[in-house]
């Protein structure tokens, strides 16, 4: 009669670890397809900083192109000597063009793109994990 309890235990007992670890398994690949998902949707916002970074470079060579020659001009008209126009009106550019730059980098920062939802995620899977386990 005893060994019967005893087999009983043990199968109630592996019972319940491999319905745990059934349990862990899916919890696993529910939070890697949500990685991934996350991955994908930050991969997106870069894709939209790298277009700003491409439409900062295509401003800034057409603002160089058309703006430069009539600023330039106008100085000149306004009694500034040509070569120091021309000068003026490259640096102000140069600050435009900096300016969107920076911009498109900063939002293209690596931290950006890390799955930090999902890694918040498990790490409250293991902790909650760790509860249930310790509790017993």
């Amino acid at each position: 009669m005893m060994s019967t309890e005893h087999n009983e235990t043990n199968k109630s007992a592996g019972s319940l670890l491999t319905e745990a670890l059934s349990h862990v398994s899916s919890l696993m690949r529910k939070e890697v397809d949500l990685a991934r998902a996350e991955v994908n949707e930050n991969l997106k916002h870069a894709g939209v900083a790298v277009g700003m970074i491409v439409g900062a470079v295509v401003v800034a060579l057409t603002a160089l192109n058309v703006l430069s020659a009539a600023l330039v001009a106008a100085l000149t008209e306004a009694g500034i000597a040509a070569g120091w126009s021309a000068v003026i009106v490259g640096v102000l550019l140069a600050i435009v063009a900096y300016v969107m730059a920076n911009k498109g980098t900063n939002d293209l920062k690596l931290s950006s793109l890390a799955p930090s939802r999902t890694a918040k995620n498990v790490k409250r899977d293991a902790q909650t994990m760790k509860e249930v386990y310790d509790d017993k």
